[in-house]
């Protein structure tokens, strides 16, 4: 499998507490792939998918060897890393996860039944190589306009209509100006998506760009019904990267 890896050499496996969506707080070991499908002008993790040779543009305008951030980790070398820790959860997040989703279905044929799984996606990629049985919870992160992303690549309706009808999956979406809440209702309504499963979150990098729209996000919350995340990790540890 393909994972990011930290300065150090290391790949980026590591131990916290879940920061956002519906297990927030939850202690959960991470583990971060590599390679995306999508371009966020914000993303918080360009290491994994803006390349020296690509022609995309984030906010932090930083370019990434591909070589450099990029470590190749078989099934049991990853297993061994998990049994680490003192926990039996696991986030695999990315990049877009389900790019290398062959290679998760073979970690999670070999994990033990005692584990859980959830999958960060941003819902354009069908799961359908992932074997079932795990239970597998995947929290889906569509990408708005304000994203940068082309909305015919980001908003897929054959993704989105499996992850809609799948039990647990939570559409968390981040906002960046009130008026997102039009195209997330719109997307509610086209792809018949459960209430209680949309979660809201606001953008910012540290803890007073988060109170300062989480106010007013709570209140769309409360109106539409929906669910409402913090970001606990912006809060506790800043815009910071695992080391």
């Amino acid at each position: 499998m393909k994972l990011a890896k930290l300065s150090n050499g290391a790949p980026e496996i590591f131990y916290t507490i879940q920061g956002e969506g519906i297990n927030s707080g939850r202690p959960s070991v991470f583990i971060r792939l590599s390679l995306c499908n999508l371009h966020c002008t914000w993303c918080d993790t360009p290491y994994t998918w803006n390349w020296e040779e690509t022609e995309w543009k984030t906010t932090s305008n930083i370019k990434y060897k591909k070589k450099d951030y990029i470590i190749e980790l078989s099934v049991a070398q990853i297993i061994d890393e998990l049994n680490k820790y003192p926990c039996r959860n696991l986030v695999i997040t990315g990049g877009e996860p389900l790019i290398q989703q062959t290679e998760i279905a073979s970690l999670l044929n070999s994990l033990q039944s005692e584990w859980s799984v959830e999958i960060e996606t941003n819902g354009t990629i069908v799961p359908d190589k992932i074997p079932q049985m795990h239970m597998v919870q995947y929290n889906v992160s569509p990408k708005l306009p304000r994203s940068g992303n082309n909305q015919d690549i980001a908003l897929k309706p054959k993704p989105l209509n499996w992850f809609s009808e799948y039990k647990l999956s939570y559409f968390k979406f981040v906002i960046s100006a009130l008026d997102d809440i039009e195209t997330i209702k719109n997307l509610q309504s086209l792809f018949n998506i459960p209430k209680q499963q949309i979660v809201l979150m606001p953008q910012g990098t540290n803890s007073e760009a988060l109170r300062a729209s989480s106010q007013e996000i709570i209140d769309l919350c409360l109106k539409h019904g929906y669910r409402f995340s913090d970001r606990l990790h912006v809060h506790v540890w800043g815009n910071t990267r695992a080391k």
